[in-house]
């Protein structure tokens, strides 16, 4: 119990402890941690006990906590949880907790590279029986590996930052030629991004059973789409343009740490996959593959138009984590993968406007009336997720929102 008094049912409760990169007027950007409304400075709690570690956080992004590893994240974890519920540390601490409505987030990382993943076999194959109609909804590979492709590192940006509508190629099946314009289907896609912490050497992948060594927390991030983009350019070599124009996350990084008592098993992968994909038991004897119950809410304008879950998921983030570095290539300190849209067997649990309107053709009715099929300027998108804690608790990864604004013109 912290001696701030939170509500037992807080989202930013003791058991979370959310890293994010914050500043005040007039100051420079630094890291902190969410408790319940507030935002703990640590490089100046950290400094005023004397500890080294006031440097690592006085950086105006994560990046140089991540390298430290696992041993000091779990070290850093232990501290803060220990000066936020022993009340003697509270006359020193409480000086450096800020208002959480009265300072500014920044982007929490400096990113290295990032990777898209396709994990849910329920969008995998609603997006192949729209797609490819004749064929067989997921390609003979996706049981086999986590497939995922390359995306843009220097277009990921902060939660609340508008999205311009991307101009493209465009080519209906009906045309005999492309066009050039704005995307006329522009989606989301609800995702879960993954932070990576520590370093790899080239050639030397990370085993399935070393993975927590490396995963150190969570983001909710929309994937935006440009999907008549996408579908004129994505053969041979897969996405591109209409994937790379802005990818949003939500400003705090829930650690994995915070996300022990979300971890459930895989809803069973069939073929078995191959060694290095297969989990183990771990440190606490669960399956060093496993899923996370973590809840989402998709909210369109204001109305609430999908709710899916991560638990239905059906690769795991440490299996996307080896497969990534099997060929021997190389994590840093900022990479960020993300698990592709979070859909489910229900049509309320599918988690991109391409699925639930089933291409265009099933419009989605709003709370005001209007209807939609994709996004119009204008539009906001919201997304929410809050995943199971400890003795019932519920942890909160906060929110993710961007709002259309029309595309550029020349």
């Amino acid at each position: 119990m912290t001696w701030l008094n939170l509500p037992s049912d807080h989202l930013f409760g003791i058991e979370n402890l959310p890293y994010g990169v914050f500043s005040t007027a007039g100051t420079s950007p630094r890291v902190g941690v969410r408790i319940g409304d507030a935002v703990l400075d640590l490089p100046a709690v950290a400094e005023a006990a004397g500890m080294e570690s006031a440097a690592v956080w006085r950086a105006g992004s994560l990046n140089p906590f991540l390298a430290e590893g696992r041993s000091a994240w779990r070290a850093a974890r232990e501290w803060l949880t220990g000066i936020l519920t022993d009340d003697s540390h509270r006359g020193a601490v409480e000086p450096h907790l800020h208002d959480v409505a009265g300072v500014t987030m920044h982007l929490p990382i400096e990113v290295a590279d990032y990777v898209d993943f396709y994990a849910s076999e329920h969008h995998a194959t609603n997006v192949g029986r729209i797609f490819r109609p004749d064929s067989e909804p997921l390609t003979p590979n996706w049981k086999h590996l986590p497939i995922g492709y390359h995306g843009r590192a220097g277009t990921i940006v902060l939660s609340g930052t508008d999205i311009v509508r991307p101009s493209g190629q465009r080519k209906p099946p009906t045309a005999d030629a492309p066009t050039f314009g704005p995307s006329a289907r522009l989606d989301i896609e609800a995702e879960l991004g993954f932070v990576v912490g520590g370093a790899s050497r080239l050639g030397e992948p990370v085993a399935l059973a070393d993975t927590d060594e490396h995963l150190f927390g969570v983001v909710i991030l929309n994937d935006w789409s440009a999907r008549d983009i996408q579908a004129w350019e994505y053969v041979p070599l897969g996405p591109f343009l209409g994937k790379s124009f802005a990818t949003s996350i939500s400003p705090w990084v829930v650690t994995m740490d915070a996300l022990r008592a979300a971890r459930i098993p895989l809803p069973g992968q069939d073929p078995e996959p191959l060694e290095y994909l297969r989990g183990g038991e771990g440190e606490d004897g669960a399956s060093t593959a496993y899923g996370l119950d973590i809840d989402y809410e998709v909210e369109w304008n204001g109305t609430v138009v999908a709710r899916p879950n991560y638990r239905d998921m059906y690769w795991s983030p440490a299996q996307m984590l080896a497969h990534l570095t099997v060929n021997g290539a190389t994590v840093r300190p900022g990479d960020l993968f993300a698990s592709g849209t979070i859909s489910g067997p229900e049509k309320d649990t599918r988690g991109c406007f391409l699925e639930l309107s089933w291409s265009g053709q099933e419009p989605i009715t709003l709370a005001d009336g209007s209807q939609r099929t994709f996004l119009e300027d204008g539009d906001t998108v919201v997304m929410r997720a809050t995943a199971t804690g400890p003795d019932g608790a519920r942890i909160g990864l906060g929110e993710c929102v961007g709002t259309i604004r029309p595309a550029r013109q020349e």
